[in-house]
């Protein structure tokens, strides 16, 4: 299938040929009939990614923040392959569409293939031949509502939000400042609510537009000639102003926040739904008393995971207009012929021609309110993408192992590809992920020959030996297992499972299949400044004593870790690498733990006991400051103490003496060695990097935390 790309380093937009997405559980599969291009949004998003470098700084100051805080836990390396991982990728564009369903997902039973249907949703609406989009961000639409129409329901669920955040009432004046697409479909929400409404904008042909779609005034003069309109505001208004004034415009002028305070009623409302400079003119806000309120997008729903994902709605006595209704209240407003979008259609053009058609928009040649792409209705579809294939080895040279990845996200796009993409003794032959454009960004980024959105086209893949399994925590059990079973060495992301049920199960299907080829991504114990430290602390005498601060600070409300119910506790998901860290220490399997919960809900402190004695207590908080180095690890034992301070030093204390090494500038956590151990063991054919029985202790006493909270007690570990 086809889509539009955008490389956000270069800026460069491109029609590209892109793999089916997987029908994932909670969605439908949905081929795109039409999609709206909003000149408002997706130029502002086009114009970002072709600035300058500073010039993305400048826009995003909440990333620089994040790069800043990265520098202090990761160091410049790291960061800096973060950073570039996320400007040179393929982003989509688009948000709104309607198309037919081709196919349903598990647990799916709103919709049926052949249905026709509108989506929303920045990263499932796009501008592609055929998306994934859930449940929830789809809306039903009647043979009788022309599928061009149905394209602008997203665009319709915004104007819907925005006008149920200013409580009107019947009788209401309402004056809409920026008469762009959203401006537009707000006159036409208004005047069908039988409000009055008055807009603004300095282009008189959307005057006009206006006009003729229900305004009782719409003035095109300059904000800073509002005679007229403060005249048409005060007859239409009563004499009082606006009750609600609505600002869909755009652009860094302060100058329709000052005029909505001049056109307001005493104690009006101000609503707030585009994109401009919000500096507020107190006096005449404070004189007024004017109330400020903010439309989020398309309704409650939006953002939230829990919702737009999984698809668990929000019960309708407490939340009426959820994004899911809006989008309903829209297409069944387009079939009762309430609203109109035909006179808002400035153009529609053949899915062929988008690139022409963003570059025409950006020169401003092609100007309008709302401009389609119309898609062929016999597209090819298919789950994979191929390069030509590599040239055949050697005659006499040694087979490299072929690499598959089943994941490619910020984590293995800059600590474990960039390692193997170097490396002339591997082979990377096969990526799949769960989107069409992150694979493709793989594989332009890595040279993988084969790139798809079903991870079981990989494993059937027989050039592929090793996999590696880099998806969201809730899935690295069920792929590993059919991994194995598909007779592939399997290096899996931590942690190997998030539930005894999940371990039990990879546990079962060892045994089943006798393929032990299991590594997982355990890197801390590889650390080259934590090795060189453990070699210079030398044996003990008897059982040691560690202590293990983790700062691991405060998620992102968007963040997939915090979702505990879905993706496992943070300590479940992160926790193993501690742990293990101290087993690979002790030389010793964990025996016991004993979890006490502390403030947070993501804060524990853990003692693990180990099978020679040794003993392990582990602080995780999220309540430390940023910068603080994440990880800090004290041993004690035979009169020595060996510390560990972010990656970036040791030290050790033994008799008089105490000796300190640096990393320098880069901060190594063991990902490279870690890489190479498990590639020599492919190779080989030798014993995996890390023993099974090591993997399996550790993931036990991860999940026995959960449970030694649960009871208030430790818990022994059982043998495997």
């Amino acid at each position: 299938m086809r889509q539009i790309a955008q490389n956000y380093r270069t800026g460069e937009l491109d029609l590209v040929d892109a793999p089916v997405p997987r029908c994932g559980p909670g969605g439908v599969l949905v081929r795109t009939e039409y999609s709206l291009v909003s000149p408002g949004t997706e130029l502002m998003k086009v114009g970002e990614a072709q600035l300058s470098l500073l010039g993305k700084a400048r826009a995003r100051p909440d990333q620089v923040r994040h790069v800043l805080e990265s520098l202090g836990q990761h160091g410049p390396g790291a960061t800096y392959r973060k950073v570039m991982n996320r400007l040179d990728t393929y982003t989509p564009l688009g948000y709104s569409l309607c198309g037919r369903v081709v196919e349903v997902g598990e647990g799916v039973t709103d919709f049926v293939v052949g249905q026709r249907v509108a989506c929303a949703g920045n990263q499932y609406a796009t501008h592609a031949e055929v998306n994934w989009v859930p449940v929830k961000l789809c809306a039903a639409v009647p043979e009788n509502v022309p599928p061009a129409h149905a394209a602008f329901t997203t665009v319709g669920a915004i104007a819907l939000q925005g006008l149920r955040q200013a409580d009107l009432q019947l009788g209401e004046v309402a004056c809409v400042v920026g008469l762009g697409l959203i401006g537009q479909l707000l006159v036409q929400l208004l005047d069908a609510s039988g409000i009055r409404v008055i807009g603004v904008d300095p282009l008189p042909e959307r005057c006009a537009l206006a006009r003729a779609s229900g305004a009782a005034f719409a003035s095109s003069s300059s904000p800073d000639d509002v005679d007229g309109l403060r005249t048409a505001v005060r007859e239409i208004g009563g004499g009082f102003g606006a009750d609600v004034v609505f600002l869909s415009a755009s652009g860094d002028t302060n100058a329709p926040i000052e005029l909505a305070a001049d056109v307001a009623r005493d104690r009006g409302r101000v609503v707030d739904i585009g994109k401009c400079s919000l500096d507020l003119p107190w006096n005449a806000f404070y004189d007024k008393e004017l109330d400020v309120r903010f439309s989020r997008s398309y309704g409650p729903g939006r953002y939230d995971p829990v919702y737009e994902e999984r698809g668990v709605d929000y019960p309708i006595g407490y939340v009426r207009w959820t994004e899911g209704r809006h989008l309903e209240c829209f297409v069944d407003l387009l079939a009762r012929e309430r609203v109109d979008m035909a006179p808002l259609i400035s153009a529609v053009v053949p899915f062929d021609a988008a690139v022409r058609t963003y570059e025409r928009l950006h020169r401003g040649d092609l100007t309008g309110i709302g401009v389609l792409f119309e898609y062929p209705p016999d597209a090819p579809l298919s789950r994979q993408v191929s390069r030509p294939a590599a040239p055949t080895t050697a005659a006499g040279a040694t087979a490299r192992p072929g690499i598959g990845f089943i994941g490619a996200g910020v984590y293995a796009s800059t600590m474990l590809l960039p390692h193997l993409h170097r490396r002339e003794d591997v082979d990377l032959v096969h990526v799949a992920t769960a989107t069409s454009l992150s694979c493709l960004t793989a594989q332009r980024r890595f040279g993988f020959r084969h790139a798809g959105t079903d991870y079981r086209a990989l494993l059937d893949d027989p050039a592929v030996d090793a996999v590696f399994v880099v998806t969201r925590h809730h899935s690295h059990a069920a792929i590993v297992c059919d991994a194995l079973r598909a007779g592939k060495a399997v290096f899996v992301e931590k942690p190997l499972a998030i539930t005894p049920e999940q371990l039990d199960a990879v546990v079962a299907t060892i045994a089943e299949t006798g393929n032990e080829r299991l590594v997982v991504g355990f890197n801390r114990r590889f650390a080259p400044l934590l090795v060189a430290l453990r070699e210079r602390f030398g044996a003990t005498s008897g059982p040691a004593f560690a202590r293990y601060l983790v700062s691991a600070g405060v998620l992102g409300s968007s963040s997939w870790y915090a979702d505990a119910e879905r993706e496992g506790s943070r300590f479940a998901g992160e926790g193993g690498h501690f742990i293990d860290t101290l087993a690979w220490w002790f030389a010793s399997n964990p025996s016991w733990v004993h979890a006490i919960r502390v403030v947070r809900s993501d804060d524990v402190q853990v003692a693990v006991g180990f099978d020679d004695g040794s003993i392990g207590a582990i602080t995780y908080t999220t309540a430390g400051n940023a910068r603080y180095p994440k990880e800090t690890l004290e041993v004690f034992a035979d009169g020595k103490v060996a510390r560990l301070d972010g990656f970036r030093s040791t030290s050790l204390w033994s008799g008089r003496r105490r000796r300190r090494w640096r990393s320098g500038l880069s901060v190594d956590k063991g990902q490279r060695s870690e890489l190479d151990a498990f590639v020599a063991a492919v190779h080989s054919g030798t014993a995996m990097p890390i023993p099974l029985a090591t993997l399996l202790s550790v993931t036990d006493a991860t999940l026995a935390v959960s449970e030694s909270l649960a009871r208030g007690e430790a818990v022994k570990l059982a043998a495997r």
